[in-house]
């Protein structure tokens, strides 16, 4: 068997990569990212119609790990809390995939005082791993020993041998240094900075997650989105082997072209799966909004539909709480709104003494995962 591919020393940023290659992947990524950030700025409120698709990519995302929670279960342990039948390892991938939205948010919240930077994804990755799975290796700060990827935990018997721990600082400060360069390319180069991310695997856990947040995270501090919503797991995911296969090749071959035509290949994809489901939230939204407000009758109708979307599942106590709508006319709304009769809010969980009912919002999370959900 041949040994673990070791990282490629003096080979970054490369400086062999095959433009003629390139060059016709990069127009069809462009465009469809154009098309997808346009959508976006027609969306009133983004961050909250598109709330689900954002709980889908920390699913996704942390399901490339090895996690098998659902975007189901994530939602509805947020609504209704632990539960008796629910496996403690299924609790703690839920956990995982909410720490991975927490974190994300956390990036955008920072992006507005620091630039894109080490100190950014130290900060960003302490909250990844509070109070889950990897919380006691060296949370928020580099390694300062040596890791690998593959098989078993002897590293003789890796697949992948990242830099050596006393070389790591100056790896990552190259990283950021490039990461702020002009370049000829701005999707080239998100390419080259994430297969550089996940080559020097800065970090003793979190690296995989924390390097899939750097794409929106990029796109939108170089002004390539208006927002950092940006969701490339669900065909990372897909293509798994694929995705491994070319960041291996990146350090085994010195093929860092190949692993860019593949990236820009997902961009084109993913941006117009994107679009699609954005645009069927949008009209969701739309046909939607006239149903509630000829429904109840209320001038909080909208507000009412606003919290629908941003939480799909949710317990009614929650919804009487958070949704900014005076408590009788809450109730009366959730009332009308989980009538059998109506179809809108499906009750997954019936109220029983002190413990509220909860219900989830189905034609949005059959939009969202593109399957029935509820």
């Amino acid at each position: 068997m041949a040994g673990p591919v070791e990282y490629h020393s003096g080979k970054f940023p490369p400086n062999n990569l095959d433009w003629p290659q390139l060059i016709p992947l990069l127009g069809p990524a462009s465009a469809a990212l154009a098309r997808y950030d346009g959508l976006l700025s027609a969306i009133p409120n983004a961050a909250v119609l598109l709330s689900p698709l954002t709980t889908q990519e920390a699913v996704l995302s942390s399901r490339i790990e090895g996690t098998q929670a659902t975007m189901g279960e994530v939602l509805q342990y947020e609504a209704a809390g632990r539960t008796d039948d629910l496996d403690p390892r299924r609790e703690e991938d839920i956990e995982e995939v909410l720490n991975y939205r927490r974190a994300m948010r956390q990036a955008t919240d920072l992006l507005g005082t620091l630039p894109l930077c080490n100190r950014l994804i130290k900060t960003v990755h302490e909250t990844l791993l509070a109070g889950v799975r990897g919380h006691d290796r060296a949370r928020g700060k580099f390694r300062t020993i040596q890791n690998h990827i593959g098989r078993d935990r002897k590293i003789e018997n890796a697949r992948f041998v990242p830099i050596a721990p006393e070389n790591l600082e100056t790896g990552m400060a190259g990283w950021e240094r490039f990461l702020h360069e002009d370049a000829p390319d701005r999707l080239v180069q998100l390419a080259i900075v994430h297969a550089e991310f996940e080559s020097l695997h800065p970090f003793l856990d979190g690296n995989g997650r924390i390097g899939r947040m750097l794409i929106p995270l990029f796109l939108f501090s170089r002004k390539l989105l208006q927002a950092p919503m940006f969701y490339l797991s669900e065909y990372l995911e897909s293509n798994r082997q694929d995705y491994y296969d070319w960041l291996l090749a990146v350090s085994r071959d010195d093929d860092w072209t190949g692993w860019c035509c593949f990236f820009l290949k997902a961009l084109t994809h993913q941006a117009g799966q994107n679009e699609g489901k954005a645009r069927h939230i949008l009209e969701l939204y739309q046909r939607r909004k006239e149903w509630i407000v000829e429904k109840t009758h209320s001038q909080h109708a909208i507000r009412a539909l606003d919290f629908l979307f941003n939480t799909p599942i949710f317990n009614a106590s929650h919804f009487i709480e958070e949704s900014r709508i005076p408590a009788p006319s809450a109730r009366r709304i959730l009332s009308i709104l989980s009538e059998p009769a109506n179809e809108l809010l499906k009750t997954i969980r019936e109220s029983r003494g002190r413990r509220p009912a909860v219900y989830a919002f189905s034609e949005l999370l059959t939009v969202t995962e593109g399957r029935i959900v509820f």
